[in-house]
């Protein structure tokens, strides 16, 4: 049985992202890797791909181990290349002529459509250049299939098609996802490890029941290191008092078992280790307020495609103080080009036709690829020209969004996609908006930061339009959905009715 173990697997990059890791990934497992941004997810990934070495401790694999790893990043070598011929060209040169029918089988496994696979992945979405990395990683029949962060840039339809080839490939190879998609993880896992610079601990539960025993196991710790610092207390009040009779009495006794007091306090101390927190930098909003009932009204607006084509329309729809709208529709159904369209009106004067824009509306704006920040520009300097907050303030809200020092001083364009998102979300909250139109929000954003702003989003009483393919965030802030299909935008109860439309 083709199995890979880990011990005392130890990374150090400046500071620990791990260490003493302990870990068996064996026949049928199937591993959901958390952990926030940064945290060393795709580090671990990489080792025990074999890219890169840990700084201390053995990975063991089990004798000629078939690794296969899906990096976020499609290498430039493949963007000339046909779908197809992606495929072909992994396959061992003189198997091609032989073996080209797996190229096939393996596509028709992900459902692609013929007319894709003739096309050079520079020219498909980048859902589909996710699909083709994996079936790429899948031909070469791994032993183990290591997928980092593989929902990035897919459509519901894609990600309920990944999730459906995971729970059904056909054979019992393990398989490690490292994702911040929770519902992903729930659906596509039976094992989850909680990656941690202190101790990472691992449950054999999916994500949602192995976060409730998280929690619980971190509240025993909690509770364990509490009594501990105050019998360390105790025992120093003791060891104070004792020294002072010693001195008082000239007791030489006293001193002495003063002393012993004093060295079991600081092993105890030394024992009694910090419960790990999340620290995923703040994602904070806020909310200018206005007296506008309706802030957005959209009446007989026809919603086109670049290209001219209707692709739908909207008779009257009101958005009030307070609407969450999300809205849901199929991979090109015409849902960023509503946002597009919003946002255009929303910096005219006078509004677009059929879309009135009230005077007291502030907007707050998230593109899904932060197109909105300036790539030449330093963190730093972005926040510095476009909010004037003065140098040390400028550094200070950028430190508690969890920007250090030398990340604020990077141009935009070498940031990771996650520190992208967080510096946009930033960007919002400091813009102080009273309407937020967000295309995408928590693409790359880390669980405890999706949380973070699901919880702005509540507690702020946010008025949004938002298009999102995270089904927890969509089912937490939404009060009102909207669904685009036959060329027509209609609201429905929930989002359940379309993503069962979808899986169908």
């Amino acid at each position: 049985m083709a199995s890979l173990s880990l011990r005392n697997v130890t990374v150090i990059a400046h500071t620990p992202l791990f260490q003493n890791l302990n870990l068996v990934i064996g026949e049928g497992d199937r591993l959901g890797l958390v952990a926030a941004n940064g945290a060393g997810k795709s580090t671990l990934l990489k080792c025990l791909a074999g890219l890169i070495e840990p700084t201390h401790g053995d990975i063991v694999r089990s004798r000629g181990l078939r690794v296969a790893l899906v990096e976020q990043d499609i290498p430039d070598s493949l963007l000339n290349l046909s779908l197809h011929d992606v495929l072909l060209n992994v396959l061992p040169p003189d198997e091609r002529e032989n073996q080209a029918w797996r190229v096939d089988m393996v596509l028709d496994e992900f459902e692609t459509p013929i007319d894709l696979r003739t096309l050079p992945m520079r020219a498909l979405s980048g859902g589909w250049q996710r699909l083709a990395l994996i079936a790429r990683a899948w031909i070469t029949e791994p032993d183990l299939l290591l997928l980092d962060e593989p929902t990035n840039h897919l459509d519901l339809e894609k990600l309920f098609k990944l999730e459906a080839w995971i729970n059904a490939a056909g054979y019992r190879a393990p398989i490690v996802v490292a994702s911040h998609d929770r519902d992903f993880l729930d659906a596509c896992t039976t094992k989850t490890l909680f990656l941690r610079p202190e101790e990472s601990i691992s449950f054999a539960h999916p994500y949602r029941r192995a976060r409730e025993l998280l929690d619980a196991h971190d509240s025993v710790a909690q509770t364990q290191r509490d009594k501990t610092l105050r019998e360390v207390k105790r025992l120093r009040q003791s060891a104070q008092e004792l020294r002072n009779v010693g001195i008082n009495s000239g007791s030489d006794a006293a001193q002495l078992k003063s002393a012993q007091i004093r060295r079991r306090a600081d092993a105890l101390e030394q024992c009694a280790r910090a419960v790990h927190k999340e620290r995923p930098g703040e994602i904070r909003l806020g909310n200018r307020g206005t007296h506008a009932r309706v802030l957005v009204a959209l009446e007989n607006l026809t919603v086109q495609a670049p290209d001219g084509r209707k692709l739908f329309a909207i008779p009257k729809l009101d958005v009030a103080q307070g609407d969450r709208i999300v809205v849901l529709g199929r991979n090109g159904a015409g849902k960023s080009q509503l946002v597009c369209l919003l946002h255009k009106a929303m910096h005219e004067p006078d509004g677009l036709a059929g879309i009135r824009v009230s005077p007291s509306l502030a907007l707050g704006y998230v593109d899904q690829d932060m197109q909105q920040l300036p790539g030449k520009d330093t963190a730093h300097d972005f926040i510095l020209s476009r909010f004037r907050l003065g140098d040390q303030r400028s550094r200070a809200v950028l430190a508690e969004a969890g920007f250090s020092v030398e990340k604020q001083k990077l141009p935009i364009a070498k940031l990771s996609p996650g520190q992208k998102a967080r510096l946009g979300l930033l960007a919002l909250r400091l813009s102080e908006p009273n309407f937020y139109l967000m295309d995408e929000p928590t693409n790359h954003v880390d669980i405890p930061g999706r949380e973070q702003l699901e919880s702005e989003i509540l507690d702020t009483e946010a008025t949004c339009i938002l298009v999102s393919h995270d089904r927890s965030f969509v089912k937490t802030v939404g009060t009102r959905f909207l669904l685009i299909e036959k060329g027509r935008l209609r609201e429905i109860d929930g989002p359940e009715m379309f993503y069962e439309t979808v899986v169908g």
